[in-house]
Parts: C-alpha cells; structure tokens; sequence
C-alpha cells in the first residue's frame, strides 16, 4: 500500500521502517527535516512539506507530539490527499484533543480511524507493537495490512473514534504506574542495605512478575537511560490521563503522585532520557 507517515520521530521513524521492511511504499515528512531525511536511505520517500506527503496515499498515519501539531498538519495537508485515503490518527492527545481531529476530519470530509500505538522505540523498529485500533470496521479492514506491518497485536477498543485514546490513557496509566514501582522498590532494597537486584530475583516468574519491571529495573540498576519512551513524553501523557479521569469521576490520587516524581526526574535534568530515569527521583 501506498502509506505517508506525517511525523518521524522515535516512534514515526521505527514504523516507517517496519513499513518498509514489509513491501509498503511509504512517503515521510517531518517538521523538523533533519529527522525525516536519513529513511530515504531505507526506501522511503521523503517530502518537502505535508501537503505534498500526502498527495498519492492510500493511508496517512498521523505519529505526532500532541493536539496543536495535528491540528497544524491537518490544517496544511488535508485538502490534498486522495479523497478515499484513510487517515490513521496515531498520536497521544488525549480525549479533547482527540474531539479536536474528529470535528476537523468532517469539516474536511476525510476518513478518520484510529491506531494507537502500545510499546517503545524497539518494538516499532520491530514492527512488534500492540495497535489499540478504533473505528468504523469496515475502514479498520482496509489497514490491516498497515497495522500487521507495524504491529504483532491489533485490539479492537471500539467502533468510535477516541475508544482507541481510552484504551491507550488506561495502558499508560499502568506503564507510568508500574515504571515508577519498580524504581521505588529498588530504592527502598538498596536504602535498607540490600543489593537492589535482590527485588528483581524476588518477584521473577511469581505471579506477581512482569517483563517490564525487569527491562526498566536493569536499565536504572545499569543506570542506562537511552530513550526508548521520552520521560517528558510520558509526562504529557499523565496530563492527558489526569484530565480524562478527573472528566469522568475518577480519583486522581495516584496519578497526582506519578505527575510529581516523573516532574520531580525532569527537573533533574532527565526529561529527554527513557522514562526509566524516573529512578533518580527516588
């Protein structure tokens, strides 16, 4: 398929790759041109502007920051693109954010689905990414073939556009949660006189195990902070899950808390560093 992938950073650049590794035709653009330019190297087109990105796709994949760079990159490129394209709303803006696209996709008469993404920079250099996909089906169909390129698990949240949103602040809220856990125990083992690796030994193939807590446990115990998920990205992405869940009743008690230690890193001077730096803050 013809695929345009408005948006190259850590994570549009991994799925631009597993796009092409998978015999898609992928065109990118970029804001920020330096971050788009090395995948000509790996296949893809590169564009000189959005409008331009879009102007032969089948499929636009939008994989951006946050609301207002959506909002400008709809705003200069929708009336170009086919009017049979389908455009893939990728990019963690929260639920009023998410309304903003819906209302702008019909103002501009596209076809709008959504395709959250679940996982980090190696997963989406793998094409091994859990898609948290929302939509009409019928237009969920027709990428398929994008979102198996991208991803090795496709979960249906819904029929409506901001399902997919849901489902992806409730999956960040326990990465966030289980991230911050894990350097807290680690922490603690270490303050009271043990080797800190003892945790990670303790809770391995128990039920209360999980893959995660040891990915994220050895890069703080190595202190190895390579940017897999941005700490600052994932700060972002805690507002979003603070509004939405204060939006809907629900207590913000711990969310409240995560907001100040991952805060509390950022200042620290980690904010562009994997969000396992979060261990400094303890």
């Amino acid at each position: 398929m013809r695929v345009t992938v408005l948006g190259t950073g850590t994570m549009g650049a991994g799925i631009a790759r597993s796009l092409l590794r998978e015999g898609h035709q992928v065109t990118v653009w970029n804001r920020s041109a330096d971050k788009a330019r090395p995948l000509a190297d790996d296949g893809a087109t590169v564009a000189t502007d959005a409008a331009a990105a879009v102007a032969d796709a089948e499929v636009v994949l939008l994989t951006l920051f946050d609301t207002d760079a959506v909002v400008d990159v709809l705003e200069a490129a929708a009336g170009e693109a086919p009017t049979d394209a389908v455009w893939v709303q990728s990019s963690t803006v929260g639920v009023a954010g998410t309304e903003t696209v819906v209302q702008l996709a019909a103002k501009y008469g596209i076809t709008l689905v959504e395709a959250m993404m679940l996982g980090t920079k190696a997963p989406a250099e793998q094409g091994k990414l859990t898609m948290l996909a929302a939509g009409p089906p019928d237009e969920l169909d027709r990428i398929d073939p994008v979102l198996d390129a991208i991803g090795e698990k496709t979960v249906r949240a819904g029929e409506r556009v901001g399902d997919g949103t849901a489902l992806k602040l409730a999956a960040n809220a326990w990465i966030a949660s289980i991230t911050a856990a894990t350097a807290q125990s680690l922490a603690v083992a270490r303050a009271l006189g043990l080797d800190p690796s003892l945790f990670l030994d303790a809770i391995d193939g128990t039920a209360s195990d999980s893959p995660y807590a040891h990915t994220k446990g050895q890069a703080m115990l190595a202190g190895e902070f390579a940017p897999q998920f941005a700490l600052d990205g994932l700060r972002k992405d805690i507002g979003l899950i603070g509004e939405a869940a204060r939006s809907a009743g629900v207590s913000v008690v711990l969310l409240d808390a995560l907001d100040r230690v991952y805060a509390q890193a950022s200042a620290e001077g980690h904010g562009g560093d994997d969000i396992a730096a979060v261990t400094t803050a303890f």
